[in-house]
């Protein structure tokens, strides 16, 4: 038997780890996947792996737009790895067989481009977060002086952003009578199909006014809502798999036994079967989009900033703390919901009380550190969307403010003990130096980080409502500490 996972280890793995029902030989490219993660590996590719034994011609291409990590741990392994579902009862080990082919753009950007434009790819689909659309979180739309969005718009043929690729690709098939393919984006953004269809548009409208005009009318982007919690990939996972296995997988992937799916049906190429999966397919999914973004996101940054000040490493432990419970069910009773206009059958006091179970999990790992990263581009989508909501209504955003001001004294790089915070953001050192120039005064912070409007925009700095609560609540979590602001924690 082979050390590592691959093709001819799969015979031999132990009978109860499930594997590919299908011939991967037969397996041909319908798909190109663009950001080749943890979540997109626990999520629309396992999705897919379930329905290629039904219709083998959507198999995946996927691509790195940046890092060569993902293909150096599973081209060795035929792109082969082990979803890992863990929960209280114990972990299901699966093998997933989707993914026949990585590729690292950077090392190979012809190639790449060359199966996005061929006529067998029929869908696009993207995980590359909020800030690989190089756009402004605040309004939407393309941040034309986004130094990638510069490069491409000079170098079409060698493009380094997700945009460049895609806009590139499509003017390539235009250019040889082959339809465009479908832009399915599975990010957390507003109304991510129109956003990225909008960025989409913007860039093709700067590289050729027709070919923008074909990207308005031609090109599909329907919006989606996806949920799963993926923690990172430890050693020990890698370990414990690998001895369930037999081989070693280099990159085995951790997940919860909750996953969701919800995307607009306009696929104008044809798509695979997922709701054969689970997956639902619905003419709007704008509503189960604010639920997740809201409800789960919302609640996940909020818990994340609290909770690393508090010292919690991760959500599990957070959540184990009687009073964060009290300040995430307040959050989601009070303050967001409120908010949410569901449509007929969907079930909102169910969905919340599974995400209290699903933050409690003990057997997920999730880092509070590694949700807090990127908040720059996450605020304005998963609390600012819903604080504005609140205040046409004049309504109470004590919570959701709370969620602001703990962002804010995580960005300045320095925890509460006084050791340094691994800031991981596209805006780190900027909201550094706002930092370092505040003094160490709430008020001084709070107005310098307003003045960001990629962020906060230009109607909330000018809302004392909500400068006036974020400030007061940063001011308590310099004197008390963020553990103590939450178990003091009273509503307006």
């Amino acid at each position: 038997m082979p050390d590592r996972l691959n093709d001819d280890a799969l015979s031999e793995l132990p009978s109860e780890i499930r594997r590919p029902a299908y011939d991967r030989r037969a397996v041909k490219t319908g798909i190109v996947h663009l950001g080749v993660g943890a979540f997109h590996r626990a999520h629309q590719a396992v999705y897919t792996d379930d329905v290629l034994g039904q219709d083998p011609q959507w198999g995946i291409v996927a691509a790195s737009l940046r890092s060569p990590d993902t293909f150096d741990a599973l081209q060795p392994q035929d792109g082969l790895y082990t979803l890992a579902v863990r929960s209280r009862e114990g972990e299901a080990l699966r093998v997933v067989g989707s993914i026949g082919r990585i590729i690292v753009a950077p090392r190979a950007t012809d190639d790449l481009l060359e199966v996005m434009a061929d006529p067998g790819t029929r869908i696009v689909t993207l995980t590359v977060t909020e800030k690989g659309y190089c756009h402004d979180p605040a309004t939407g739309a393309l941040n034309e002086a986004h130094p990638d969005i510069v490069h491409d718009l000079a170098y079409l043929r060698t493009p380094r952003s997700a945009p460049g690729f895609i806009v590139e690709a499509l003017r390539r098939r235009r250019l040889a009578g082959v339809a465009p393919f479908t832009v399915l984006t599975c990010d957390n953004l507003p109304s991510n199909g129109r956003t990225v269809k909008r960025v989409l548009t913007r860039f093709a409208e700067l590289v050729d006014p027709e070919l923008g005009r074909f990207v308005a009318n031609e090109v599909s982007c329907p919006s989606t809502m996806v949920d799963r919690i993926v923690p990172a990939t430890g050693d020990q996972d890698r370990e414990r798999i690998g001895a369930a296995l037999g081989v070693q997988d280099a990159w085995p992937v951790v997940t919860e036994p909750f996953t969701q799916w919800v995307i607009e049906d306009r696929f104008p190429q044809g798509r695979p079967a997922w709701e054969n999966a689970g997956a639902e397919f619905v003419a709007d999914v704008e509503p189960y989009e604010h639920m997740k973004l809201k409800l789960l996101n919302g609640s996940h940054s909020t818990l994340a900033y609290l909770g690393y000040l508090s010292g919690y490493e991760t959500v599990a432990d957070t959540m184990a703390d009687p009073a964060f419970v009290r300040l995430i069910e307040g959050l989601m009773d009070e303050e967001v919901a409120p908010t949410l206009h569901m449509p007929p059958g969907a079930d909102l006091n169910s969905y919340k009380k599974a995400l209290i179970e699903r933050f409690r999990n003990p057997a997920l790992k999730h880092r509070t550190w590694q949700i807090a990263m990127d908040g720059s581009q996450k605020l304005p989508q998963r609390l600012l969307g819903t604080v504005r909501d609140r205040l046409r209504e004049h309504a109470s955003i004590a919570r959701l403010s709370l969620g602001v001001a703990a962002w804010m004294r995580y960005a300045t790089g320095i925890d509460e003990k006084g050791a340094p915070i691994d800031v991981r953001d596209p805006m780190a050192a900027r909201l550094r130096e706002l930092a370092d120039g505040a003094g160490g005064s709430a008020e001084n912070l709070a107005g310098a980080l307003f003045g960001v409007r990629e962020i906060f925009g230009d109607d909330l700095p000018g809302d004392p409502r909500f400068t006036g609560a974020v400030t007061a609540n940063l001011a308590r979590l310099y004197e008390r500490g963020a553990k103590r602001t939450v178990s003091e924690f009273k509503a307006d």
